[in-house]
């Protein structure tokens, strides 16, 4: 039987992807951490040597956890070496050892920004106010030859630095800190004045510098910050680098955790350049909404510009029958999913036919494979790519679960941090030269009569072929108000409805979508 899925990918985007697991023994379990490269040679800092943490706060982020040494893996030896962090001064100990620091290689050096974590210093969990620098060609030749890591690795204190869980992208020659929380004491899933108390405050900002690194001295330089409670209140997601329709260079934070007035995970997006930043009006990402594996790539033939998700958890996904489903905890997924912004800057999501081989991507990396054509950005180019099957990079690291929800009876034993190194192949397809991507109008067509409306919706939908679809209630600030499955028919001028249950007087927008394509249409309602 067919399985309807949300898009017919392959077709769509120009390119295939394929993951598939590699041997690779010795690797170390590690989560959430940093990478930096060196040729084939990675150094990963920071992170956890465990799963998901557990709800108590005793048990939870706990210091035995730490990844409290460096490793370097030659992928293309299949070798590991592992140091410990102790020839480092206690304060760089304690914030490389952190996790989910924000991080950044420029050319040969690896930035590292505020991470959370136990600290012997402070008797307590703290997010770490600190910029770390580290030269990768010296830390890796010092870990493979056992000296002391100190000539390599320079640190200042800057309590402006203090965040964890944010993301951290390069604009021209300006940082750009985005997102992310300040979080001091125990978890706590009762609250801060619950037992163990605890500080948590999002930044809700992009906090802008440039670093004054004359490789001797560091120092943060040039800070700006901006605050955007409504739309930067979000910690934990994914940002990836993007070539926007009008050729300029920037970023775009996808989903994250949590909405400010509810604990559930963010679904719209928020572009990032160097003049500012824009939430996307209109688009709401359903299949990923946590830091996962994720990779960027660029088709500038067909003006597409692409996002790709690795597994990870999200609120949203398909079932066996091909139907939207949601689930408020979050789960692990397997999901691989493609968010794609063609060159009228219209963005659709996309999941692909294969799937993660188990519930893994969450706070996992993925890493460029040498000799693709990456642009100094990080964005694969697709047009640059070799035909036939190419593998781009690799996928290391992150939480495997045993199952989708395991939050609630989490003993550390129901996940752990993988140790398993995964291909990511991707094969060029010939339709990436076409001049022009289809048209949601070209293949669904939707009118709402009448409008105002009052107690439901009523409009028609004219779809190309018969498809599962949905239908979304979007309002001014981009977030949906309610949506509902629909089956589409091929059969002209197809009449549906949507009662509207307890939606506020004002202006909305109707989206329809089928396995491929959405399509818009302003409405008024007058209320019920």
């Amino acid at each position: 039987m067919a399985l309807w899925l949300p898009f017919v990918a392959a077709a769509q985007q120009g390119f295939q992807v394929t993951v598939q697991e590699v041997p690779f023994d010795g690797l170390p379990s590690v989560q959430s951490f940093a990478v930096g490269t060196h040729g084939d040679r990675w150094l990963l800092v920071g992170g956890r040597a465990d799963g998901l943490h557990q709800r108590q706060p005793f048990a939870s982020f706990l210091a035995a956890g730490n990844n409290a040494q460096l490793h370097v893996v030659d992928r293309a030896a299949e070798q590991v070496w592992s140091v410990s962090l102790s020839t480092l001064p206690t304060a760089v100990q304690e914030q490389l050892q952190s996790t989910n620091m924000e991080w950044y290689q420029l050319d040969t050096v690896l930035y590292l920004v505020g991470g959370y974590g136990y600290s012997a210093t402070a008797a307590d969990h703290i997010t770490h106010g600190r910029l770390t620098a580290i030269n990768i060609p010296g830390c890796v030749s010092a870990i493979q030859a056992g000296t002391s890591l100190a000539p390599h690795v320079r640190s200042v204190a800057d309590t402006r630095m203090a965040v964890t869980g944010g993301n951290l992208g390069l604009i021209g020659s300006t940082f750009h800190l985005v997102g992310g929380q300040y979080f001091e004491g125990r978890y706590n899933p009762m609250g801060p004045d619950h037992g163990p108390g605890f500080v948590q405050e999002y930044t809700e900002a992009v906090r802008r510098f440039a670093i004054n690194d004359n490789g001797t001295t560091l120092s943060v330089v040039s800070y700006t910050e901006t605050s955007d409670p409504a739309e930067l209140h979000r910690r934990d997601n994914n940002m990836l680098p993007q070539i926007f329709p009008d050729g300029s260079f920037g970023y775009t934070a996808f989903s994250g955790v949590f909405q400010p007035t509810v604990d559930l995970p963010w679904l719209n997006t928020v572009n990032i350049s160097a003049s500012g930043h824009q939430a996307v009006a209109g688009f709401n990402q359903m299949l990923s909404q946590y830091h996962s594996a994720k990779l960027a790539v660029h088709d500038a033939a067909a003006g597409r510009m692409h996002s790709v998700f690795f597994g990870g958890m999200s609120r949203y996904r398909y079932n066996t029958q091909g139907n939207l489903i949601t689930d408020d905890a979050v789960p692990f997924v397997n999901t691989i999913s493609v968010v794609t912004r063609t060159d009228d800057g219209t963005m659709t999501e996309l999941q692909l036919p294969q799937t993660m081989p188990g519930l893994l991507g969450a706070g996992a990396e993925f890493i460029p494979a040498t000799g693709m054509p990456y642009l100094p950005s990080g964005i694969l180019d697709l047009n640059a790519l070799p035909t036939g099957q190419q593998v781009v990079g690799y996928i290391m690291g992150g939480i495997e679960s045993t199952a989708e929800n395991i939050f609630f009876v989490n003993n550390g034993t129901q996940s752990h941090a993988s140790t398993r190194l995964f291909e990511v192949v991707i094969e060029r397809e010939e339709t990436t030269a076409v001049a022009r991507p289809v048209r949601a109008t070209d293949v669904l067509k939707l009118h709402v009569a009448p409008n105002p409306a009052s107690g439901e919706l009523r409009f028609t939908v004219n779809s190309l072929y018969p498809s599962e679809g949905h239908v979304y209630l979007i309002g001014t600030d981009g977030r949906t108000v309610q949506s509902q499955g629909v089956r589409l028919q091929s059969v002209g001028a197809q009449p549906l409805n949507m009662p509207l249950r307890h939606v506020a007087l004002g202006n909305y927008i109707l989206r329809v979508c089928d396995t491929g394509f959405c399509v818009d249409e302003p409405v008024s309602v007058l209320g019920q």
